[in-house]
């Protein structure tokens, strides 16, 4: 009897474990990146964690926003404090999916998982008014133009509305 009980109990708690796998809401940049990354490389240089490291930092010369924050978490950076690189190609190399790959690097930095990509505005149908300066800056950014003069909301808002029929398409 208290068998069946042992075994009912480890049954149930590789159960819980198994439900707690990572998804890819939980870490959002970490599976887009190493997705969008893999998806680049060859078969012979999935093979070798070193080339996938090499790899790996060319590709984060090129990253931007969160991805160039997971680069740089990661030590793909020169000027990365750390380095756990490895970490992300020997799974790599093994052929490990991707969830199991951040799970890995989630046990290292858990930093890693914290990054979130910014959600995009749609300028087209959002109220200028209702959002933050920050998001107003953002749109501005994003569309790689500034704002030398603007010190009020309305200023930003101004030169997002002078700007928007250059940046925003009306469907007919």
């Amino acid at each position: 009897m208290n068998k069946f009980i042992l075994i009912g109990f480890f049954l149930s708690v590789i159960a819980i474990f198994d439900s707690y796998a990572l998804k890819p809401s939980d870490c959002e940049v970490c599976f887009g990146v190493v997705e969008k990354f893999a998806a680049g490389l060859t078969s012979k240089e999935k093979k070798d964690p070193k080339v996938i490291e090499d790899k790996f930092r060319t590709f984060c010369k090129t990253a931007k926003g969160k991805e160039h924050r997971f680069c740089y978490y990661l030590g793909g950076l020169e000027e990365s404090a750390t380095g756990i690189l490895s970490e992300m190609a020997k799974p790599l190399s093994w052929s490990s999916p991707v969830d199991k790959v951040c799970e890995k690097l989630k046990k290292k930095d858990n930093q890693i998982c914290d990054l979130r990509y910014e959600k995009s505005i749609d300028v087209k149908t959002v109220d200028l008014k209702k959002l933050k300066v920050r998001d107003l800056k953002k749109i501005l950014s994003d569309w790689e133009e500034s704002c030398e003069d603007c010190i009020e909301k309305g200023d930003f808002i101004k030169r997002i509305e002078v700007l928007k029929p250059k940046y925003v398409r009306e469907d007919l």
